[in-house]
């Protein structure tokens, strides 16, 4: 996990835009109609059965069911199979508290959902803002971005991060479960809670990781005098030298 320089004030200033542009959305006329006509634009002009299978399949995929198989499939397999505890932990965190960051924005927003009358998948209630479904998205490529970071991989793994972000905020709206600003926010918000994450991380939990025995036993720890794994074409570790970058927050 690479570490931020700023990590309070980055991501205290980008969850204050995403929430400023979630109350505007939500509570104000400045951009509703024009949501409201994009909503329609999409669900009247590009609806056809193929795509709506497809759109509807996207979304189940990183459903909460979906989003919590992919998390429980991705670490199990860097803590079983590649034996890489550190990776792991840093994984499960990275996409859970991006993820879970949307409970904080929805609950301060408080945006009620288009109307059913035009949704594939109606859903009520005032927690428009942001999207559950793409804040899931961007902290799995996130995670998959620290994974890759420094290898021949990275690239490749960057943009078909950005590809899946897009497809997924794309089926919510095609669908009609949320609002453009809603997704908009979800990724700004996604990306403050990771960024907090990244401080956190280096200046409490990492060092104190080789505190649960537990993780041992699955692979080297900071601190036990291993080495996370052999130099080659393999991802590299969440860790890095402190001398790199500086905690400056």
């Amino acid at each position: 996990m690479p570490q931020v320089r700023h990590w309070l004030r980055i991501p205290a200033t980008m969850f204050a835009a995403a929430i400023l542009i979630g109350l505007v959305a939500a509570h104000t006329s400045l951009v509703q109609p024009d949501e409201f006509h994009l909503e329609r634009v999409l669900q009247t002009d590009l609806r056809t059965g193929w795509l709506t299978t497809v759109m509807l399949d996207v979304s189940d995929v990183v459903s909460p069911v979906g989003g919590l198989l992919v998390l429980a499939a991705g670490t199990a397999w860097l803590l079983f199979v590649r034996r890489r505890p550190v990776d792991a932990v840093a994984t499960f965190l990275v996409v859970a508290v991006g993820w879970n960051a949307a409970q904080l924005g929805k609950f301060i927003v408080a945006r009620h959902r288009p109307p059913v009358m035009y949704s594939l998948a109606p859903e009520t209630g005032s927690d428009s803002f942001p999207s559950g479904h793409v804040c899931f998205t961007v902290s799995a490529a996130l995670a998959l971005y620290f994974l890759a970071r420094g290898t021949r991989h990275q690239r490749a793994v960057t943009w078909l991060g950005c590809a899946a972000v897009v497809l997924v905020a794309f089926s919510r709206l095609y669908i009609g479960a949320h609002y453009p600003t809603d997704v908009a926010g979800s990724v700004l918000i996604s990306f403050a809670a990771v960024v907090l994450l990244t401080g956190v991380w280096h200046r409490w939990l990492l060092p104190r990781l080789d505190r649960v025995p537990l993780l041992a036993r699955f692979g080297p720890l900071p601190g036990t005098g291993g080495t996370a794994r052999p130099a080659g074409d393999e991802a590299k570790p969440f860790t890095a030298p402190r001398s790199a970058h500086r905690l400056s927050d």
